[in-house]
């Protein structure tokens, strides 16, 4: 099987991935193929460097043929804000943007200013960025294949929940400034695209450095990593080594994350390809590097483990292999009124599914078995939402493996309106297509039929001969 192991020792960020991929042997054609198919007048670069006496690729990202804005803290301009455009403010330095412009990391204000003295007018500090619905109907929108729109939006709606948890808001309420500017926009899609075409069996990763100090950011003076950042390495394994830096950037973290792979040393496997991707920084004795190796795992596989399983599952799609936490509970005294409350809640923290079902119990009581699906990030507020919701003593936790099929909305015209066809597909052979249930119930209301009826039509305009 193969594999790849990331060196994370100076951190991770999309540009330093985008480098290691295409030094590891990526072609240039499918970073910029994904960059073309967002439609955003970007184009990227690609250059040789050396750090610390390490030759590297460094990739930027072009918008309109100049280098896209830096950009500004995620932990800064992500809410709506209320106030009026007419006064002198200061920006708070930058992070993420810093592995690629290279500017020292001072923590000193900027001179306040005014939107006069720029030459043009000030949209990157307050116009309101792009949602995470933006953001995922953009890549959705795409010629990309299903299998780079499912790890490209996965790492953007990771970002979103951290924002949200962060700032206690819904997720859509998040206006991304920052992972929303054009060059966050096409590292996490190109890299997305960079390792679906690996098309590899594991990922493996070391711990990540964070590096050190502090950052002035909108909530004020934090030690590194920023919030956001620090909670999307949660579960991770990380430490702060070698620089007073930011090294770990929120779409180096988000990557990572949606890429889950298994941290350790590196296992045992026969190299291949080795590539080093380049921040823009180039501190003394301190190679500002990103190490990929891919090659052939030597690991013993055991005939019929599950481990085979993952040659059909790819890294990169929502039909890959995932972890689950599974939380259960049976209850023989509880009002169905409050197990329905339970329920609504559940998915409203962030279950990923929620069932209940009739169960006999001792003496001979019917009760109810209330299932609970989650990530391990939303197990906490789950069990403590059993626990303190319900009549339960205690629950059962466990760990489970999934594994899911790609998924896409395809909308098609029908007498009653625009109707979404939700389909899954595994490896681009599609097994399953039905009608989205509440645009029906919304079309079928609207006209006065059926639901069944609207159902019917759409799955009739979905199965037509295409012209």
């Amino acid at each position: 099987m193969r594999i790849a192991y990331l060196d994370c020792f100076a951190g991770i960020s999309g540009d330093m991935l985008l480098g290691a991929l295409l030094d590891a042997g990526v072609p240039l054609s499918v970073l910029e193929d994904a960059t073309r198919s967002l439609n955003l007048g970007a184009s990227l670069t690609v250059e040789t460097v050396d750090r610390s006496g390490i030759s590297s690729r460094k990739v930027t990202v072009l918008e309109h043929g100049a280098p896209a804005e830096p950009e500004v803290p995620l932990s800064h301009s992500h809410i709506q804000h209320q106030h009026s455009h007419e006064h002198t403010h200061t920006h708070q330095p930058q992070t993420q943007h810093l592995h690629k412009t290279g500017q020292p990391h001072t923590h000193e204000p900027a001179e306040p200013h005014t939107h006069e003295e720029h030459a043009e007018p000030h949209a990157h500090s307050h116009t309101h960025g792009r949602s995470l619905t933006v953001i995922r109907t953009l890549i959705q929108s795409s010629s990309l294949a299903g299998p780079v729109k499912s790890l490209a939006i996965r790492a953007f709606e990771l970002l979103g929940a951290s924002e949200a948890k962060i700032h206690n808001i819904p997720v859509e309420d998040i206006h991304f400034h920052e992972v929303g500017a054009v060059d966050a926009i096409v590292d996490i899609v190109a890299a997305s695209a960079g390792i679906v075409h690996l098309d590899l069996g594991a990922w493996h990763s070391s711990p990540l450095n964070v590096g050190g100090g502090m950052v002035v950011c909108a909530h004020g003076t934090f030690p590194v990593p920023a919030p956001a950042t620090a909670d999307l390495l949660r579960g991770m394994p990380t430490y702060s080594a070698h620089v007073q830096k930011e090294l770990v950037t929120p779409t180096g973290a988000a990557l990572i994350k949606a890429l889950n792979p298994t941290f350790g040393p590196q296992p045992a496997m026969q190299v291949e390809r080795i590539g080093y991707g380049a921040g823009s920084r180039n501190p003394a004795d301190f190679p500002n590097v990103l190490r990929l190796s891919v090659g052939e795992s030597l690991a013993q596989v055991t005939p019929g483990a599950p481990s085979q399983t993952a040659s059909l599952f790819k890294v990169g799609s929502t039909n890959s292999t995932q972890t689950v936490t599974l939380l259960e509970t049976a209850l023989d005294d509880l009002s169905p009124q409050l197990i329905a409350n339970v329920a609504e809640q559940a998915l409203q923290l962030g279950a990923l599914d929620v069932m209940l079902t009739p169960v006999v119990m001792k003496k001979g009581r019917p009760g109810t078995l209330i299932t609970l699906l989650c990530d391990e990030d939303h197990q906490p507020a789950l069990a403590r939402l059993l626990l303190t919701e319900t009549s339960t003593l205690g629950l059962r936790i466990s760990r489970q493996q999934r594994v899911c099929l790609d998924r896409k909305h395809v909308p098609v015209q029908t007498p009653y309106g625009e109707i979404r066809i939700k389909a899954g597909t595994l490896r681009n052979e599609e097994l399953n297509a039905a009608p989205e249930f509440e645009d029906c119930r919304t079309a079928a209301s609207s006209h006065g039929v059926p639901v069944k009826l609207v159902q019917q039509a759409a799955v009739a305009a979905y199965f037509a001969p295409k012209a």
